[in-house]
């Protein structure tokens, strides 16, 4: 689907380009995507590329098509962190300075019990979690394996002070959506069905459950590429959806702003908000922000609010970190596209 209309009106509005653009602009995009039809590894699923809300360019690969629906890992983070702020917005859960207990009553007298909201949110929970040490006692792969993940997240002993230091680990978001459960009273995939992917229009996807039926809010979540992009659309359009607000504008720039540092341990991004990650990026001849959800194997939708760009990539290469490369070398290159000379 080809609009060119949208690409002239968005490279015009950044100041990128003087006059309209080109008409070989889009051709551009879809030339970088049939690039990859080359691609040897037999794993890239889709990329779809959104400008000013429109779907300018987007291709599949290997057998997949627009319904075919991707785990997208650790993406569903962010989206456990949508849900997270539209239940704040219900009033369902309060101050971020509340701790877990106070939602989820069974971890009182547990170690996660303790954790502030806000610390659960950036990695910053003090715990034995860490998801890159798998010696660490809440490692993802123990949280995964357990016959009873509630039971096992009130085991995981503290490690540090929470509030400190960023530890990317899936416990922290797996609490989360149990607040999310117990405030609303709701699961979670429920909760997303009614008030994000429902209203959103997005019918297809799936949600996998862990050992004792909980949709897991760390990750697992099954969308097609153009759901992952409209939910990138969402935080482009500062959580409205055909004029309907789906999740604050306030949530939104408070979870999307730069809460920790993380440029010196991950090797795509410089800061970290709440289950979202962001980067300064060069765009012709500015340095416009990034903001974007990252799942293994290169499941990544990236946003460009200034640039009013969204670029969502569904990949199935799973532990393999040229996933990551490869998605990060088509954003750089329809960037090129759009930006370039």
């Amino acid at each position: 689907m080809l609009k060119q209309l949208a690409l002239t009106c968005a490279v015009t509005a950044l100041g990128l380009v003087s006059g309209c653009a080109e008409p070989t602009d889009v051709q551009r995009i879809e030339n970088v995507l049939e690039t990859y039809d080359a691609d040897p590894n037999g794993d890239l699923q889709g990329v779809v590329v959104m400008l000013e809300g429109e779907v300018v360019a987007e291709r599949y690969y290997n057998a997949s098509d627009a319904k075919t629906l991707v785990d997208v890992r650790s993406s569903g983070k962010s989206v456990t962190s949508l849900l997270f702020g539209i239940a704040r917005d219900q009033g369902a859960i309060g101050s971020l300075d509340a701790t877990v207990s106070e939602y989820w009553r069974e971890t009182e007298g547990a170690p996660i019990g303790a954790v502030k909201l806000r610390d659960l949110l950036t990695m910053r929970t003090g715990l034995d979690a860490d998801g890159d040490d798998p010696s660490s006692a809440g490692y993802e792969d123990y949280l995964d394996a357990s016959e009873n993940p509630r039971a096992f997240v009130l085991t995981v002993p503290v490690k540090e002070p929470a509030g400190e230091t960023y530890r990317y680990n899936s416990l922290a978001a797996y609490t989360a959506a149990h607040v999310i459960r117990t405030a609303t009273s709701e699961p979670i995939d429920q909760f997303a069905e009614d008030y994000l992917f429902g209203p959103m229009g997005i019918k297809d996807w799936r949600w996998m459950q862990d050992q004792v039926g909980d949709a897991k809010g760390q990750g697992n979540l099954f969308l097609s590429t153009r759901a992952f992009a409209q939910l990138g659309q969402l935080i482009a359009d500062e959580g409205r959806h055909e004029g309907q607000q789906i999740v604050s504008k306030d949530w939104l720039g408070e979870s999307l702003s730069s809460i920790v540092d993380i440029g010196d341990v991950d090797p795509f991004a410089t800061e970290y908000g709440y289950y979202w990650y962001r980067r300064q990026y060069p765009f012709g001849d500015k340095s416009l922000t990034v903001y974007f959800s990252s799942g293994n194997g290169g499941n990544k939708v990236m946003v460009v609010p200034e640039a009013g760009l969204v670029v969502a990539v569904t990949s199935t290469a799973y532990g393999q970190g040229r996933g990551h490369r490869r998605t990060e070398a088509i954003f750089a290159e329809v960037v090129e596209a759009i930006a370039g000379e």
